[in-house]
């Protein structure tokens, strides 16, 4: 009975380190190199409420997203876009995500990962920005690298990657150039947990903030953009997760048509679903 207990104690501390360690590097706008738990499936909705330039419209982008942890190491998101853009809400395409996390050297609340990513789309909305935006826009293929520091109750989480844009069906053509088509994404992620101050149950919510910087650069045209995107979030129950932001266009020479805007995103996760 005293093993027994030995054990399961064991077992808490050792999910609550998990849960101290992870919820922070959870980000609003970027992916960590971190994966997802092994054998556990997880359900997204990414909600984005733009302000179009010059003019009074809204634009509202939903993107539902099925998770798949299929090992320690190894991740896959699949995503379908929907979008009132063109003055009717309805399905614009889909697009799959991997991340294979091959470096990670741990320590007691800190550690240090990197990971490889790739991620295909597949749009058939009208193109109508030179920025190229594979997460609800344009058709076409990214591959990346991101690294991730955590340090006690900080993350730092920086990527960089190479997208190349293709033509949108129904008609859709990229009209803005063949060189103009492949562009560099530089991202760089902090957060913070800001509650609860120390950990006794997991049912504990976690609230974190961050901030995060996003940065394309077209390497056709040398046109570039960055963004600023602070955010709150908060883990329930550690399955469940709120995430609050706004997102602010700091400079940019590329066109861009609603570049400014709230994000919400809710997620549920099922551990040792398979």
């Amino acid at each position: 009975m005293k093993l027994y207990l030995k054990k399961s104690n064991l077992l808490i501390v050792f999910i609550l380190f998990v849960v101290a360690g992870n919820s922070q590097e959870l980000f609003s706008v970027t992916e960590p190199a971190s994966n997802r738990a092994a054998r556990s499936i997880g359900f997204r909705v990414d909600n984005t409420i733009m302000d179009e330039v010059n003019s009074s419209r809204i634009n509202y982008h939903m993107i539902p997203e099925i998770m798949v942890g299929i090992s320690k190491k190894l991740m896959v998101n699949a995503n379908t876009f929907f979008s009132n853009r063109n003055d009717i809400f309805k399905y614009e395409g889909a697009g799959i995500y991997v991340k294979y996390r091959f470096l990670s050297k741990d320590a007691l609340q800190q550690h240090f990962r990197m990971a490889a990513f790739g991620r295909v789309s597949y749009n058939n909305s009208d193109i109508h920005q030179d920025e190229i935006d594979l997460y609800g826009h344009n058709t076409g293929a990214e591959v990346g690298l991101v690294a991730t520091q955590l340090l006690r109750k900080v993350a730092v989480s920086s990527s960089v990657s190479f997208l190349n844009a293709s033509d949108n069906s129904n008609n859709n053509k990229f009209q803005y150039g063949m060189k103009e088509r492949k562009a560099a994404n530089y991202t760089l992620s902090i957060g913070k947990l800001m509650m609860p101050k120390e950990y006794r149950d997991y049912r504990q919510t976690n609230i974190n903030l961050m901030v995060e910087f996003s940065s394309q650069l077209n390497l056709g045209s040398g046109n570039y953009y960055m963004d600023i995107a602070p955010s709150i979030q908060m883990i329930l129950n550690s399955q469940s997760r709120i995430d609050l932001g706004y997102r602010k266009e700091l400079k940019t020479t590329l066109l861009r048509t609603a570049p400014n805007g709230f994000f919400i995103r809710l997620e549920h996760n099922l551990f040792n679903a398979f």
